[in-house]
């Protein structure tokens, strides 16, 4: 997406109050009109953990060079980089040089050098691999940073804030919501007669039933954790169920709801609304092709949706449970363990305080702004439209509890969700299998972690 900070600085930022502040203080300044408004940080005052000086709001020390390291490799990683060199420019006390990895191998990188004294000055991680990280001592508390920002759960989606936060310290400040919505080939619903987008089981099952008159079959299933099993934790938490019990020591993905969930998707093929052995990602290329209506697809492919010659617009994901479920992630910002100078230490809050309060420009990156008040702005909903249909299911997204090695156990879902697709193994076995073995890993992680 085109970057415009004129037009972020004057409609979108000042959606919001602090927001707004923030913004405008960016706009006349940066760090030097932060610090005229009363920015008390001191560089060096935080010592090895995080006190309370030096919490984000200015920075005032000697130049310092910031390692940056991220799993954004996609075109968001693009835009990422338009704002380094954004801050950059703003702030010569510091400059920020980005590292891009994969992002299974950014968690493979990252413990050992943090251990090795060489880790990343500030980082970027999603919500479910903050806990591990966390109790491994690969990252910080920062809930200094967030007391200065004057942040709470009150300006967050509840999962959103949440998941920041690990036995009962807060790791990760969100700059984002990317969730899961529905993409809609509208030329193959004029095609097939269908005349508005489908909300429920009814109004869905209906126009799969026009499309396949028409020889379409309207909703590929995915067997692949992307996004087949995001869709299948979607209608499990429709259904009323959820991935764990109360206090995460069981898995509880294979109850009536899960079951229930699962035969629906399975229902899809053997009626022939989907073809069999979907390949990684032909649910989505479907779609671009029109051979694909409906496709239960990730905020990430909106930019590429909009450059298609067929007609693609986004929706809310149809209830077809009793109530709203969605699956989503958040990327929070982290301050990984091992940075002993205490200048660095001062700057790489600022660093984050700084692209929190752009959080709207981050946005053009296709994704949901963390705080409800900017995504529900009339702002946003005018200068990013294409992302409402995303930001309006925000308050039914689910995130994974902020357990420790949590996705070693949700792994096993996704194999057992794969096998059943497939015709491997029958809904009932995968699910309880599959969530057996999850609940001893869970069992096995609260000895290793604590």
């Amino acid at each position: 997406m085109e970057q415009n900070s004129d037009r972020h600085e004057s409609s979108l930022a000042a959606a919001m109050s602090r927001r707004g502040f923030l913004g405008t203080l960016g706009a006349l300044g940066g760090a030097a009109a932060l610090a005229a408004c009363g920015g008390t940080s001191k560089p060096g005052a935080a010592g090895g953990a995080l006190g309370s000086g030096a919490a984000g709001t200015a920075y005032n020390g000697p130049n310092v060079t910031l390692a940056f390291w991220n799993g954004w490799t996609g075109a968001d990683g693009d835009f990422a980089k338009k704002m380094v060199s954004e801050f950059n420019g703003q702030h010569p006390k510091i400059k920020i040089n980005m590292n891009v990895y994969q992002w299974a191998d950014f968690f493979q990188k990252l413990p050992a050098a943090v251990q090795s004294g060489n880790g990343p000055d500030v980082s970027v991680m999603h919500i479910d691999d903050i806990p591990t990280q966390a109790a491994q001592q690969v990252i910080v508390p920062i809930d200094s940073i967030a007391n200065a920002l004057k942040l709470d759960q009150s300006q967050f989606a509840k999962a959103v804030w949440d998941g920041g936060t690990y036995k009962g310290k807060r790791y990760g400040i969100p700059i984002d919501v990317h969730d899961l919505g529905m993409y809609v080939n509208q030329d193959l619903l004029d095609q097939a007669g269908v005349s508005s987008i489908p909300t429920d089981e009814n109004s869905y099952m209906n126009a799969l039933d026009k499309l396949k008159s028409k020889g379409i079959q309207g909703c590929w299933v995915s067997p692949f954790q992307f996004t087949g099993a995001f869709m299948f934790m979607s209608l499990l938490w429709q259904n009323g169920g959820d991935l764990y019990n109360s206090d995460t020591t069981k898995a509880t993905w294979d109850s009536d709801a899960g079951v229930k969930s699962l035969k629906w998707l399975l229902g899809l093929i053997s009626s022939g609304y989907s073809p069999k052995n979907v390949g990684q990602d032909a649910d989505y290329i479907s779609l671009k092709n029109s051979k694909n209506a409906f496709n239960w697809q990730g905020i990430w492919q909106v930019d590429d949706a909009r450059k298609q010659k067929a007609k693609i617009v986004t929706a809310p994901l149809p209830k077809i449970g009793s109530q709203g479920g969605v699956w989503g992630n958040s990327h929070q910002f982290v301050l990984p363990r091992g940075n002993n100078d205490p200048n660095k230490q001062a700057a790489a809050r600022f660093v984050i305080n700084w692209f929190t309060a752009h959080e709207a420009e981050w946005a053009k990156s296709a994704k949901v702004p963390a705080e409800t008040k900017l995504a529900q702005s009339s702002a946003f909903t005018q200068d990013l439209g294409y992302l409402k249909s995303f930001a309006q299911d925000v308050p039914n997204v689910h995130f994974p509890p902020s357990v420790a090695g949590i996705g070693d156990a949700t792994q096993k879902l996704y194999d057992a969700f794969q096998a059943a697709i497939l015709g491997k193994s029958s809904a009932e076995s995968a699910l309880h299998s599959s969530a057996k073995q999850a609940t001893d890993i869970l069992a096995s992680n609260k000895k290793k972690y604590g």
